[in-house]
């Protein structure tokens, strides 16, 4: 079995390219996911969070991770939020949830109530740790935490990317990665193949 990683408890968002969006769909569109089992999750329920402002959204709760249209910090985005024990080294835990997000970007912008209307911003994705008993916002955890993240980041955006630390030490530890120039999240789930 491989080695459980320090790297738990992922949260991956992608940007949107749209400000706004009316995510009623997605609730349809996510009962959908669940009838056909989309990806390799066991899906289990959509929740409608659409009347919290600057809230969660809608969400697809799977035992494993929360998928979501998220439109917390006032950025509409894919949230992909991985709930359980990832194994693996860091590299392969960030990777996967990287993966994960970036195809249900893909998936989302394939679907016809969205087709025209969403489009995700690969080269603008937030990683943050969701458990400060494992990842406290202190300057330590953030230089290992950015020394696991660089490499992949630069497979996924370009060796010219650049990262910022996200919130105040109250918030979770996080960094917003942005490639240089245009990416779409099919480029940039290709590149992490």
């Amino acid at each position: 079995m491989p080695p459980t990683s320090w790297v738990q408890h992922l949260n991956v968002k992608v940007h949107s390219r749209v400000a706004t969006l009316d995510l009623a769909p997605a609730i349809n569109v996510f009962h959908r996911w669940i009838q056909n089992a989309y990806g390799d999750h066991l899906l289990l329920d959509v929740a409608d969070y659409r009347h919290v402002p600057a809230g969660p959204g809608v969400i697809l709760v799977a035992h494993e991770a929360i998928y979501g249209l998220d439109e917390s910090g006032h950025q509409l985005g894919l949230l992909y939020n991985r709930r359980t024990v990832a194994e693996g080294e860091p590299a392969a835990v960030i990777t996967a949830a990287l993966q994960y997000a970036l195809a249900a970007c893909v998936q989302l912008e394939s679907e016809p109530e969205f087709t025209g209307s969403l489009a995700f911003d690969g080269g603008a994705i937030e990683v943050s740790v969701n458990d400060r008993s494992v990842a406290a916002n202190e300057d330590a955890a953030a230089a290992k935490l950015l020394a696991e993240l660089t490499p992949v980041l630069g497979r996924a955006l370009g060796d010219d990317h650049r990262t910022e630390r996200l919130g105040e030490q109250r918030d979770r530890l996080g960094f917003l990665a942005r490639g240089a120039g245009r990416l779409d999240a099919a480029t940039v789930l290709a590149r992490l193949s």
